[in-house]
């Protein structure tokens, strides 16, 4: 029989609501911010971080303990969670907001983030705490890529960001990361407790079986408050005006480079 090991993991993994990456972003009439009032789905980094966490259970069956998702967001949020369920997360906890409340700056999410963690780890018994965070790199609304810096920083613990691989060793308590660089990948070693962000190199996330997505909403969802964690939201920035970019003007043909350099001339550009 195969022995268990000294420690057990518990993986939280923050996921986002985003619109879709398939539609068309428009601006608002009141170019305030895009047209919400569009099809939504799961930011795709974080499928990419729910998969990696589902994966390193697989492959450590022993030694994985849990795997919980959280979200932040207005009601609607809660088919976000579910989702993650039905990939494979065992329990869930939803930060709910009023529907027109604006979305919580990074740095709060990584707060809330933080006193989440610090709950759980106060109320664990035999499930142990929370020592591995995975959570996309960024968001595809908002493309700040700056949570899961900020978690690690508040909580003082190693960070390992635009990951492409990641090996885990609970026995040494340590993970190997490859991460995404300028040309190439850059392989570091981490002590746990981590905060791993995910780039799109790392897994392609699996569909969500029928069976499961039954199972998911069997699954306990827990509904908390920014006040019961003690968590501000009131922005620190402030957006004065959104707009679309300027059209694109069509190109056009020249015979000669003489032809091209008047017509460089003519638009104000002139040669070194």
């Amino acid at each position: 029989m195969k022995p268990s090991p000294a420690r057990l993991l518990n993986i939280l993994v923050p996921v986002k609501r985003a619109v879709d990456y398939a539609v068309k972003i428009r601006v608002n009439p009141q170019q305030t911010g895009i047209d919400t009032n569009v099809k939504h789905s799961m930011n795709p980094f974080d499928e990419i971080a729910v998969e990696e966490a589902v994966r390193l259970r697989e492959k450590h069956k022993d030694a994985v303990k849990s795997i919980r998702a959280v979200t932040i967001g207005p009601p609607k949020s809660v088919e976000t969670l579910r989702t993650a369920l039905a990939l494979g997360a065992d329990s869930a906890v939803h930060v709910q907001v009023p529907e027109a409340a604006p979305s919580p700056e990074p740095l709060a999410v990584a707060k809330t983030l933080k006193a989440l963690i610090e709950k759980h780890n106060a109320e664990a018994s035999k499930d142990g705490p929370i020592d591995l965070v995975i959570l996309g790199k960024q968001a595809i609304d908002d493309d700040m890529g700056v949570t899961g810096q900020h978690l690690a920083g508040l909580l003082g613990w190693s960070q390992a960001t635009f990951a492409s691989k990641l090996e885990v060793d609970v026995g040494k308590n340590e993970a190997l990361v490859v991460r995404e660089i300028d040309g190439g990948g850059e392989e570091v070693r981490c002590k746990l407790p981590l905060v791993v962000t995910t780039d799109l190199r790392l897994n392609e996330p699996r569909y969500a079986s029928l069976p499961n997505i039954m199972k998911a909403k069997k699954k306990p969802v827990q509904t908390l408050s920014p006040s019961d964690l003690g968590v501000d939201y009131t922005p620190q920035l402030e957006t004065l005006k959104v707009t679309e970019p300027p059209k694109r003007v069509g190109g056009g043909k020249v015979a000669n480079v003489d032809e091209l350099i008047a017509k460089l001339k003519e638009a104000g550009i002139e040669a070194a």
